[in-house]
């Protein structure tokens, strides 16, 4: 009896274990607890289990954006979600990757957008102007940093032309209203809640980015877009432009076709249940498909030819 137990106990094992052509579970790497990601991964997840025909998915709580690439290729996980600017630097092997990754998108989800803001009666206008000011650039090793970095260059600027204060976007965004800061930045999605709150006690507008500096950045870093920001969202006075990047759904170029398609199916099939779990699908339009900075996998592109067809 004992003996069948263990048997038994074995077999369930295996089967929880299983890689998912095989019955077993997808594992959908997010970030942590708190952000954007993981709730999405949830909305998404439990799309792929309704409509997926039999494919499961849960997602994982994971390091993030940076990381998820690294865990593909390392088994930890079967899908990802990250920027496509990582993802661009993770497939062509550049900095912070080491390698080139054999990986591939299943589509584009919502957008992270650079969100320059600064008190409505502030004599600052444009990303030149904060020369010699205090700026809030966001969490260390956060992704306002490659932005920053990318804004400083162009303008013929280095990090230590300003003068830099490290905070999460909630203490950024404070501290711009306290007067401790003279703008403040966040890669987020739109609207930001941080940015919600401050416009709550203080007028607000954004500053802009020359049309020229926007064009030459957009023509060089193929994972960078341009993106609206109506004067509605935050009760401004005139609407503003910003820099932004997509967010991606990705995977091992090896995942077999039909389970790519499958997912692919379940989320973007269903974008008004999407949209109606999780708020920052509605800003994700399925024909974005061709905006990602890596190639599509083919279960993808069988989907979206479908689609593009209808």
């Amino acid at each position: 009896m004992i003996r069948k137990l263990t048997i038994l106990i074995a077999l369930l094992s295996l089967t929880a274990c299983a890689p998912p052509e095989a019955g077993g579970e997808l594992r959908l790497g997010t970030a942590s607890l708190g952000g954007a990601y993981y709730p999405l991964g949830q909305s998404i997840a439990n799309l792929v289990n309704k409509y997926g025909g039999g494919v499961r998915m849960v997602p994982l709580v994971t390091a993030g954006s940076l990381q998820n690439p690294r865990s593909l290729m390392q088994d930890e996980i079967e899908v990802g979600i990250t920027n496509a600017d990582l993802a661009y630097f993770a497939v062509n092997g550049l900095p912070p990757y080491t390698d080139k990754l054999a990986l591939r998108s299943l589509g584009v989800l919502h957008p992270s957008v650079l969100q320059m803001v600064t008190l409505a009666d502030s004599p600052l206008n444009t990303f030149e102007d904060i020369r010699g000011k205090r700026v809030a650039v966001g969490p260390a090793n956060g992704g306002t940093l490659a932005f920053l970095e990318v804004l400083l260059r162009e303008h013929d600027m280095t990090i230590d032309d300003i003068s830099s204060n490290y905070l999460s976007y909630t203490d950024g965004f404070s501290q711009l209203a306290d007067g401790n800061v003279d703008a403040s930045f966040g890669l987020i999605g739109v609207p930001g809640a941080a940015i919600s709150q401050l416009r709550a006690s203080e007028e607000i507008k954004f500053l802009d980015i020359d049309e020229s500096i926007m064009s030459t950045i957009l023509e060089k870093y193929p994972y960078y877009r341009s993106f609206s920001i109506s004067r509605d969202t935050y009760n401004t006075a005139e609407n503003a432009v910003a820099l932004g990047v997509s967010n991606l759904l990705i995977v091992r170029e090896d995942l077999p076709d039909s389970i790519a398609y499958s997912i692919v199916e379940s989320v973007y099939g269903h974008m008004q249940e999407f949209a109606s779990s999780n708020a920052n699908a509605r800003q994700i339009d399925p024909a974005n498909h061709s905006l990602s900075p890596i190639p599509t996998h083919p279960g993808a592109t069988q989907y979206f030819e479908t689609l593009d067809a209808q």
